[in-house]
């Protein structure tokens, strides 16, 4: 398969806490061996427009620019109160973020408990490193088309063999992304495809999430580069 292309739905600018301004981390990604960059900073109510507008920005003056590369324009929403969740989600829609990401119920840090129920609830399109994620709501996670993601990213990746077994029961779709902060975090099609199986999953299960990745982007894009 050595036309695979890294499909990353979650990475991170100087917008938030990532090193890199929008187009030179979607450049160092398109050189990794990139097909879609979603690009998805943290935000909550304070800072969610400037976060959405510049990610806008982002896939107007990328997504035009290279045949073979787009950038998905998104947001994550991070530690914002449980009840909160659903009307930010459609704000951000409202705003025009083609891609709502939620920082999920991770063991590394103090995710408020009921996080990973309200973002599904809300209809996000991906439960971010949802670590403490409960069967009950992986089951809703199927029912509703959020995809769960296993997570590159050090500390979140502690729980993705329980995100991927708990997944694999209830019938819901699976992402790998890296949750980019920084160049080095960016990923390569062979070490997606690693992060799979150390999760616990089969190479075969591994090209059904990349399918799956593909059928999203052209959700989100309407056409794939």
């Amino acid at each position: 398969m050595d036309t695979v292309k890294v499909l990353d739905f979650h990475s991170h600018t100087f917008f938030s806490d990532g090193e890199l301004c929008p187009s030179e981390l979607a450049q160092r990604a398109r050189m990794k061996g990139y097909r879609v960059l979603g690009i998805t900073d943290h935000a909550d109510a304070s800072n969610l427009g400037p976060c959405v507008e510049a990610a806008l920005g982002a896939a107007r003056g990328l997504s035009d620019a290279y045949g073979d590369f787009a950038v998905i324009p998104g947001v994550e929403l991070t530690h914002v109160p449980p009840k909160k969740l659903p009307a930010l989600i459609a704000e951000a829609r409202r705003l025009g973020a083609k891609l709502v990401v939620v920082h999920g119920e991770t063991p590394v840090e103090p995710v408020e408990k009921g996080t990973n129920r309200a973002a599904i609830e809300g209809n996000c399109d991906i439960l971010a490193h949802p670590g403490l994620l409960t069967e009950e709501d992986a089951t809703l996670a199927r029912e509703e088309g959020v995809f769960l993601e296993l997570s590159a990213r050090g500390g979140h990746s502690l729980a993705n063999g329980r995100v991927a077994a708990l997944a694999t029961r209830a019938g819901a779709k699976l992402l790998v992304n890296s949750d980019a902060h920084a160049p080095g975090d960016l990923l390569t099609p062979g070490f997606q495809e690693t992060v799979t199986l150390c999760a616990g999953l089969s190479a075969a299960r591994h090209r059904e999430i990349m399918e799956d990745a593909s059928r999203l982007a052209l959700k989100l894009l309407g056409g794939l580069p």
